[in-house]
């Protein structure tokens, strides 16, 4: 039994059982289709945390318009001069990492500054790690972060693009 409407146009009829011709679908990003680039980023002067935010949405790839959650398709960024980077107020001093060795008694802690004194590039290393999801895709979504104090590196051959980050 057609509906009313269909009874009176015949044209009508004839469209209902047209064949569904999509031309768009939705596609997954995955390792193998994910198109990653280099890109260098100096630290020189920026605050800690709006720098980690910015190296964190490219590592994941979100900027991306195939960004896919459950996949790595972020690029690959390099830091440079990670020992000038900028923390507001008194953070140098009241800003505490905490570690745990393993030992009963064994829980060390470390201000900002002795941290960027001990291993300057850990700063940026933390805030970054720590804005990343904790499973095995934010271990390898890591794993495409490199650090560097001074502003050489190694990754010359991969010919990474310049990123300013908004401040």
């Amino acid at each position: 039994m057609q509906p009313d409407f269909q009874r009176q146009n015949p044209l009508l009829s004839l469209k209902s059982k047209a064949v569904d011709t999509l031309s768009y679908k939705t596609v997954s990003a995955n390792k193998e289709t994910a198109n990653k680039e280099w890109f260098v980023i100096d630290a020189t002067g920026h605050n800690l945390g709006r720098l980690a935010t910015q190296v964190a949405i490219l590592l994941r790839g979100k900027h991306k318009t195939n960004f896919t959650p459950h996949a790595d398709c972020g690029d690959n960024v390099i830091v440079i001069n990670a020992e000038k980077v900028a923390l507001s107020g008194k953070k140098w001093d009241e800003k505490v990492y905490t570690r745990y060795t393993g030992y009963p008694g064994g829980q060390r802690f470390a201000t900002a500054a002795e941290l960027l004194r001990r291993k300057p590039e850990a700063l940026v290393e933390k805030a970054v790690r720590g804005m990343l999801p904790k499973s095995k895709l934010g271990d390898a979504v890591y794993g495409n972060l490199h650090v560097y104090v001074g502003s050489d590196h190694k990754h010359a051959a991969q010919q990474p693009k310049e990123y300013k980050v908004q401040s």
